[in-house]
């Protein structure tokens, strides 16, 4: 019984912890006023975040820039703001300066929208990332999670950004020491015959996406034979789960032809036009 009784438990946190997590709770969150006291900066952001879901406005930090004429610009041209300071005595932080009038429509109903207020919480990752695991396409996970959490109105995040997590994840199975000995060992067939050419298509965090590679041989049978080109990806899928995309052409026998190869992260339009260019 007392097994049993652990399980329920676990089942019951996975649950709260998914419709705490995707459900768009915001509690009743006074207007900002000088003097306001936090224990933190952490600590009045959030607050101010919490503030701007509420209202429906996006909240981030340093957001600002100096113009040309050495006043502070905001994005959107919105001065919408916060200010605060450290007071030694007390140790707390406050408010010191704010301005709560907007340049722009607010929306409340909208703030689940704003990359600021979109939250995917561990239970609902995971979730994911097994129905990427087993094949199941994103958009009926997303659909899935939509129903478990009673509708679009309670979920924190956009299908979008479900798929950049699973997007990330995928990613990051090819580590940096494999991103390296590929790099290497093409760099070193290069060296031995400069025909060869390879392209590494790198994330925001130089890790490694997508690749491309093609041996002289198969670069010279191009020029001859590049009136057929087919490209198909479903070949075969590697231990990474990266995607392998030959393109292959047709000789004047009638037999296929290796062209170029690619290993690639996902099947969407950016990668296909970052292949397709490569």
């Amino acid at each position: 019984m007392a097994e049993v009784d652990e399980v329920e438990k676990l089942q019951d946190l996975q649950e709260a912890d998914f419709k705490g997590n995707n459900e768009k709770l915001v509690e009743n969150v006074v207007e900002p006023k000088v003097r306001m006291c936090f224990n933190s900066p952490d600590e009045m952001f959030e607050y101010y975040k919490t503030y701007g879901q509420q209202e429906g406005f996006p909240v981030m930090r340093r957001s600002c820039k100096k113009g040309d004429d050495g006043n502070m610009r905001y994005k959107v041209g919105c001065n919408a703001k916060i200010g605060g300071r450290l007071e030694f005595v007390t140790g707390k932080w406050v408010i010191g300066n704010l301005f709560l009038e907007h340049n722009h429509a607010v929306s409340p109903s909208k703030s689940r929208y704003y990359r600021c207020d979109c939250t995917i919480s561990p239970y609902v990752k995971k979730h994911l990332e097994i129905n990427e695991e087993v094949g199941i396409k994103m958009a009926q996970s997303f659909k899935s999670i939509v129903v478990e959490a009673g509708g679009f109105e309670n979920v924190s995040f956009l299908e979008k950004d479900a798929r950049n997590h699973v997007d990330k994840v995928r990613r990051l199975r090819l580590g940096e020491e494999d991103a390296a000995a590929i790099q290497k060992y093409f760099k070193k067939i290069q060296a031995k015959n400069d025909g060869f050419f390879f392209s590494l298509d790198l994330d925001e965090e130089s890790r490694l996406k997508n690749v491309f590679w093609a041996d002289p041989r198969s670069r010279a049978t191009y020029k001859d034979f590049r009136d057929v080109v087919t490209f198909d990806t479903t070949y075969l899928i590697n231990k990474y789960d990266m995607s392998f995309a030959p393109f292959v052409g047709v000789n004047h026998h009638g037999h296929s032809i290796l062209l170029g190869c690619g290993l690639i992260s996902h099947e969407d339009t950016k990668t296909f036009m970052w292949l397709f260019d490569t």
